[in-house]
């Protein structure tokens, strides 16, 4: 490998890759699918840092951020993560936003511990779309 190889697997990874979200007990496709960045992408390395500034800006008088403050700024890092989505609700397609992706983090700690396995998985990003 060499280093064009690795700035493009870097620009690769900003591209994203689809992830179907799987049922949590059968396994099964849930018909959501989301295009999630990879992890050595540019999109997840804004994602860190603004979750620095966000915990920085929670922070009271003697520095300290509250466990609720901080769940929340990893619930929006993960979402900022997510490049765009096919999620329906009442059979509706529902807007691809900031705020709507962290209402379906904020849905199950499944759907998190999936999107948050997929977006670190180097393997998952491995050779072009």
């Amino acid at each position: 490998m060499q280093l064009n190889d690795i700035l493009a697997e870097a620009q690769d990874h900003d591209r994203g890759r689809d992830f179907d979200l799987l049922d949590p007990v059968t396994g099964k496709a849930t018909g959501i699918t989301l295009r999630i960045a990879g992890p050595d992408s540019a999109t997840q390395a804004r994602a860190r840092l603004q979750m620095m500034d966000d915990l920085a800006d929670m922070a009271d008088g003697e520095g300290r951020v509250s466990a609720t403050n901080r769940e929340k700024a990893r619930v929006n890092s993960l979402a900022r993560c997510v490049l765009g989505w096919d999620v329906k609700e009442d059979g509706e397609p529902v807007p691809f936003t900031h705020a709507n992706v962290v209402r379906l983090l904020r849905a199950a700690t499944w759907v998190q511990a999936q999107i948050d396995s997929f977006a670190s998985d180097r393997v998952a990003f491995r050779g072009g779309i």
